[in-house]
């Protein structure tokens, strides 16, 4: 058999709705980008295309080590958990240095890096996924029968965690414990145990809400955000001004207003803002029905790999569908009022290179695994 015969028949196992699902969100992101970005590109960088074409590098980027996550045969990933892990930690220790990790509005999230500013927390998510993964895989029954599996690796997670704190990052923190945690409680921890955790975990961050002055300020300005529209709740209402303006078909691509410096970091952490003002709530729903079909059949994959005993493959279709669907959730809800006000990218629609690369390496794998999870145990290795 040829080569390429051999690669057109990989490409016809993928799975169509995921490719379907990842390369229309990948391109409703570039021209949400492009719209929501080219009145500050102008004004700022003096090229209205300035973000657009960078993105357009991201993608390429993306797609790049997409295909070299690909060619990798999934049992690589499983044995090198604990590298990705170390490699996420060491990165996190590393942009809490001066000098290293560049500060931005009292954060220190990003590690410069030539054309791209990588975000170590990005690259924890992903870690973290493959790691519990892994760990679950080898101690299943563990997790399941005793405190002693199910609190290990918390202890993990919870260390990123505190170094996720110390950037400071609330809503990766968020996320990544989130995930860790629905993996584990859709491994079979006990119900009992997975409360008790989940409980106390929401106690510490309710408390950490209330004695940091600036995540309190943001929880009551989204309690009420008319009441200081001009100060705290500027972002908040100027968001939801562009909701409103968009009404049924929205006020026509490119023709957003709130994108002309009304609303800030419109083309990252708003972007479905404007969005959903340019193509109204049949826009904003019809991106919402995407996410929600490719998060569907991520859980789909993971029901199907467990049921031909497929555990690691399994867990990893499950901790990127979780992990997604809390991003959108967080970052669609923030942008509605439904959540506090917290930066945190729209996966594949916020402009951001670390995002794009970390989840379209992760869907890369996923693809991969719908080859190979059904496939019989001695042709899995091959590329």
């Amino acid at each position: 058999m040829t080569a390429h015969n051999s690669a057109t028949m990989h490409l016809a196992d993928l799975d169509r709705w995921l490719v379907i699902c990842i390369t229309t969100l990948c391109g409703i992101g570039l021209l949400a980008i492009a719209s929501a970005s080219v009145d500050y590109a102008e004004t700022v960088f003096g090229w209205r295309w300035y973000h657009a074409m960078k993105h357009v590098i991201y993608l390429v980027v993306a797609l790049f080590f997409s295909a070299v996550a690909y060619a990798i045969p999934i049992r690589f990933w499983s044995r090198t958990a604990w590298l990705a892990l170390l490699i996420a930690i060491t990165l996190l220790i590393l942009v809490l240095i001066p000098g290293v990790g560049r500060e931005v509005n009292g954060a220190q999230r990003w590690i410069p890096l030539g054309v791209v500013n990588l975000q170590p927390s990005e690259v924890a998510k992903a870690a973290v996924i493959l790691f519990l993964a892994s760990y679950l895989q080898r101690r299943e029954d563990e997790v399941r029968d005793s405190w002693k599996g199910f609190i290990k690796p918390l202890f993990v997670v919870g260390g990123i965690g505190g170094l996720l704190l110390l950037e400071p990052d609330f809503g990766a923190t968020v996320i990544v414990v989130g995930t860790a945690l629905g993996m584990l409680f859709l491994a079979g921890v006990r119900l009992v145990q997975f409360f008790i955790v989940a409980g106390s975990l929401a106690i510490l961050g309710v408390a950490m809400v209330a004695y940091a002055p600036y995540r309190l300020q943001r929880f009551l300005a989204y309690q009420d955000p008319w009441s200081d529209p001009f100060n705290s709740g500027f972002q908040l209402t100027q968001s939801l001004i562009a909701f409103g303006r968009g009404e049924l078909s929205g006020v026509g691509f490119g023709q957003s207003v709130q994108k002309l410096f009304y609303l800030p970091e419109a083309h990252t952490d708003f972007v479905f803002s404007i969005w959903a003002e340019e193509t109204g709530f049949i826009g904003a729903a019809g991106l919402l029905a995407l996410f929600a079909i490719l998060i569907a059949r991520l859980f789909w994959w993971s029901r199907k790999a467990l049921v031909v005993g497929r555990s690691f493959e399994s867990h990893v279709f499950a901790g990127i569908a979780l992990m997604l669907s809390g991003q959108v959730f967080v970052s669609m809800g923030m942008s509605m009022g439904l959540l506090p006000t917290k930066g945190l990218t729209l996966p594949m629609i916020s402009f951001g290179g670390s995002s794009l690369i970390v989840t379209l390496c992760l869907m890369a794998i996923a693809l991969r695994m719908t080859r190979e999870s059904l496939m019989p145990e001695g042709r899995r290795s091959s590329p």
